[in-house]
């Protein structure tokens, strides 16, 4: 999948890969309304808390806070947090649903963002869960790979 240049995301959920382990990631349109999409094209987009799943037999991202905006009239705006669509082929949703029924695992959405076409996008992550200790030993490892380049860069 190809992943968007550096500053085209609308939105990150930077929290999802340190409570999740990250298995695999794909690809998922999203379907919106015009003031949603204008909103998303000015940066205001919030991917905390939220998550995919089914409703209807259908992909569905909750609680993904698009807030509305502000110069489209009252009449004309959508909700923040209303249930959004996702877009996916039949083969592959079957399999995600599976997944998520069977296993003990999630959909997390990672980011938003225009693709070079200028189409929403939303990268999806099938998630595993982390305990305290995989949390810890994340944030060990981290911290040793920049104390590692530090030391390089001034005595290398």
């Amino acid at each position: 999948m190809a992943k968007p240049i550096r500053g085209q995301f609308v939105a990150q959920n930077r929290r999802a890969r340190h409570d999740y382990f990250i298995d695999e990631n794909l690809e998922a349109g999203i379907v919106l309304v015009g003031t949603e999409v204008k909103s998303l094209r000015a940066g205001r987009a919030s991917l905390q808390d939220s998550y995919a799943g089914e409703m209807g037999g259908e992909l569905y991202l909750f609680n993904a806070h698009i807030p509305e905006y502000t110069s489209a009239g009252r009449f004309f705006n959508h909700e923040a947090k209303r249930p959004r669509r996702l877009l996916v082929h039949r083969r592959e949703r079957d399999r995600l649903l599976g997944s998520i029924r069977r296993e003990g695992t999630t959909l997390v959405p990672l980011s938003i963002y225009f693709n070079p076409r200028g189409i929403a996008k939303v990268d999806l992550g099938l998630a595993r869960g982390k305990r305290k200790v995989d949390k810890r030993q994340a944030t060990k490892e981290r911290d040793w790979q920049r104390d590692k380049a530090r030391i390089l860069r001034d005595h290398g």
